[in-house]
């Protein structure tokens, strides 16, 4: 088992069925949506925690690459993975390709990736290089900044519907966390 999934499992708990969420019912973190994408058939209370696992892992854990940037980061990639499963994966991805851009020294440590939201061979290779040259240190910062930019990103969905201040709270305390 992916200690990472399980982490993941465990803060987004069981099901929950909130009129003002746009992903309708919901469990284990997977809306139902998501899982009659995968041949779901069932009630979404019924949901078990080793489908959404299989689910989690699929789609937002080895479809986005994610699984590789662990090879590097467990730290990045749980936070990756994390906010990934909350809003979509291509946002987190934008956002670390996004900050990897932005530490480079305008390019003079790695080339500037492409902000696609695609985690392939350039982006890894250029997390690689980040880290080789700040080391610990710099894990920790990138961690920060990929916090500011999802807080920020639940900043601005809040305030474009605000029906979300509803979630907004517990979004930040449960998944914006500065280590």
């Amino acid at each position: 088992m992916n200690p990472i999934i399980d982490g993941i499992l465990n803060i987004e708990g069981g099901y929950v069925n909130n009129p003002a969420d746009r992903g309708g019912p919901t469990n284990w973190g997977i809306t139902e949506k998501t899982a009659r994408a995968h041949g779901y058939q069932g009630d979404m209370q019924d949901l078990t925690r080793e489908e959404a696992y299989r689910i989690l892992e699929q789609d937002y854990w080895i479809a986005p690459g994610f699984d590789r940037i662990a090879d590097l980061s467990l730290t990045i990639a749980f936070e990756l993975c994390d906010a990934g499963t909350n809003v979509g994966p291509a946002h987190p991805s934008r956002w670390l390709q996004r900050w990897l851009n932005i530490f480079n020294r305008t390019a003079k440590k790695y080339p500037d990736l492409i902000i696609d939201g695609a985690i392939g061979n350039k982006t890894i290779e250029a997390l690689k290089s980040y880290l080789a040259w700040r080391g610990k240190e710099g894990e920790s910062v990138l961690l920060q900044a990929l916090n500011c930019s999802q807080g920020e990103y639940y900043l601005m969905i809040s305030e474009a519907r605000e029906v979300n201040e509803e979630f907004i709270y517990g979004w930040i305390k449960e998944r914006v966390k500065i280590a």
